[in-house]
């Protein structure tokens, strides 16, 4: 028999998202409060957007979060193998 563990990040009473480390399903959560703060924050734009668009522009933006502030930072969009590898590591990074 194996034992094995297990974190879920779970909202309003569905699950998210499972990992196989602590590190990672705290990580995804910070990004879930992340993407639930811009949410709160871009109903207020003067862009007008379905609930459905905004709260998939608000995951993104928490996703690219290192990106999106290299870009307010210094003015510029960081190398594209920054980009490309920040990507990547969003995919290889949830375990289903």
């Amino acid at each position: 028999m194996a034992v094995e563990v297990k974190y879920v990040v779970i909202r309003e009473g569905e699950e998210k998202m499972s990992f196989t480390s602590k590190k990672e399903a705290d990580a995804y959560d910070k990004m879930l409060d992340t993407a639930d703060l811009l949410d709160t924050w871009l109903t207020n734009s003067p862009v007008q957007m379905e609930d459905e668009q905004r709260e998939a522009l608000s995951l993104w933006l928490a996703e690219q979060k290192d990106v999106l502030s290299t870009i307010l930072k210094t003015g510029k969009l960081p190398s594209p193998q920054v980009v490309g590898a920040e990507s990547e590591e969003e995919d290889t990074s949830h375990a289903a």
